[in-house]
């Protein structure tokens, strides 16, 4: 079996597509196009043909048959937030579902439906009022769809498990154009390939989530705690052997970083380099002081910036401190173990910095996210540890080299310590031995269900899984 050949689109003719939408088709020569066009990562700089901003599921249907009939290269873009710009290419169609940002809160159920191109900040806001979330990510503007298919670890994982093991139905086009639900019991194979397989099995219209009650009605404790550079090594060490004693309520991901010269942060400590930790405590606030003890009696922090604050606020920190159009170059790997020789890396790596936004950060995986199997889901890093990446990020293009070779050069050396795949969520264009290592052992049962959705796959721009039996 061979596989569809995308065409060029210089000879294209769009009006048919065009006629059949109820939302927008933006070409290069309408105005808009390049702010169309843009991703959140600004080191992207793709060319599609055309780029339709969908406004139901029958647009999506549309575009799909459209591509599929002109053998078309076509992308799916949700939040845009994606490492590698994924939602965009070169010469494509692009299917732009951020105007389909509806949700819909059952409280008595305990579930939150979805559409497609919504944000994870939609979600909190339709669900902390409720007193309850699901699990997500860190960072409010990213899109639902691209971080939930490739598996979702946020700052509920220890306790509720990632995105996809809350995961209930999705709605999805299928690259033939039909429309299907998955779950459970309706095109399982395809349910569980969804739960991590990323965008590769469909363009994915509504999602359903479980939905669980967390802190006093919405409200939890959470915020950084900063450490000097200096501290490093001995706060991770702290860190690695305190995280899997403590409580599911309350988890913490650690980075380092440079201290951002903004409120709340006191001016004294603008710009200044630090190893730290952000906290998320969901459980009983009665229980509080006695949970949190072990994280504000170590060391001689710099801040301790621990306070009540609603879900949705912690999940918001740093949406203006990483607004889109920045320049991103992503490094990442799973981590089992953080064993004192890269720890040294770490350290040594850290007190170069490159950029005031350029970090590191390692979040937990283990607790609930452990108890699921590795082969119940896509999603096959199971087995505790952390997922680790490493950003070189600045403005100014200028800095794209110093960035990326930082990243780089940390990664390298870093590497030989982890556990030999990472977060797909978090990978460039970095090879299809990259995106195997991804999978673990799951690799060869999601090529087999891709070759049955997506025989000549068609839903290509992404982490790709080419269909078993492709050539």
């Amino acid at each position: 079996m061979s596989l569809a050949t995308p065409t060029t689109t210089a000879e294209t003719d769009f009006t048919g597509l065009a006629e059949r939408l109820r939302g927008s088709l933006i070409l290069p020569q309408d105005a808009g196009y390049d702010t169309a066009r843009a991703v959140y990562n600004a080191m992207i700089d793709k060319h599609p043909a055309a780029i339709a901003r969908v406004s139901d599921t029958a647009d999506i249907v549309a575009c799909v048959d459209f591509g599929r009939t002109h053998s078309l290269t076509v992308a799916v873009r949700g939040g845009g937030h994606n490492a590698g710009g994924l939602g965009v290419a070169d010469d494509s169609l692009v299917i732009d579902l951020g105007n389909l940002r509806g949700t819909t809160i059952d409280p008595a159920a305990h579930t939150v439906r979805v559409d497609g191109g919504a944000t994870w900040g939609d979600v909190d806001h339709a669900t902390v009022p409720f007193g309850m979330a699901t699990p997500s990510g860190f960072i409010a503007s990213t899109g639902v769809g691209g971080l939930a298919l490739g598996g979702g670890i946020g700052y509920l994982s220890r306790r509720f498990g990632l995105s996809v093991d809350n995961l209930l139905s999705a709605d999805v086009v299928l690259a033939d154009g039909t429309l299907v639900t998955a779950d459970a019991n309706q095109h399982p194979d395809l349910f569980w390939a969804l739960r991590g397989g990323g965008g590769n099995f469909g363009i994915v219209t509504s999602f359903v989530f479980r939905t669980h009650d967390i802190g006093e009605h919405g409200v939890i404790i959470g915020g950084p705690v900063l450490y000097d550079l200096a501290d490093t090594a001995e706060v991770m060490r702290w860190y690695r052997e305190l995280l899997p004693t403590l409580p599911e309520e309350l988890s913490g991901w650690l980075g380092v970083l440079t201290i951002p010269p903004a409120a709340p942060f006191p001016e004294a400590l603008w710009g200044r380099k630090a190893c730290g930790i952000i906290w998320c405590y969901t459980g009983s606030h009665d229980r509080a002081d006695e949970v949190l003890a072990p994280v504000g009696e170590f060391g001689d922090p710099l801040l301790v910036g621990l306070h009540e604050m609603p879900f949705n606020v912690l999940q918001q920190a740093f949406d203006k401190l990483y607004p889109a159009g920045l320049q991103w170059y992503w490094r990442a790997d799973f981590v089992e173990e953080i064993t004192d020789a890269a720890i040294g890396i770490h350290t040594r790596h850290a007190a170069a910095l490159p950029t005031g936004h350029s970090t590191m950060h390692l979040y937990p995986i283990d607790g609930a996210v452990a108890r699921v199997g590795a082969e119940e889901t896509a999603f096959a890093y199971r087995n505790g540890g952390w997922a680790g990446v490493i950003v070189g990020v600045d403005p100014d293009p200028e800095n794209a080299q110093l960035i990326s070779d930082w990243a780089r050069s940390y990664s390298d050396e870093l590497h030989p310590t982890t556990a030999g795949g990472a977060y797909v969520n978090f990978l460039m264009d970095e090879g299809q031995d990259r995106v195997r290592a991804a999978y673990r052992g799951n690799y060869d049962r999601l090529a087999r269900i891709k070759a049955i959705y997506d025989p000549t796959n068609l839903f290509h721009v992404n982490q790709n899984i080419p269909p078993a039996g492709g050539r």
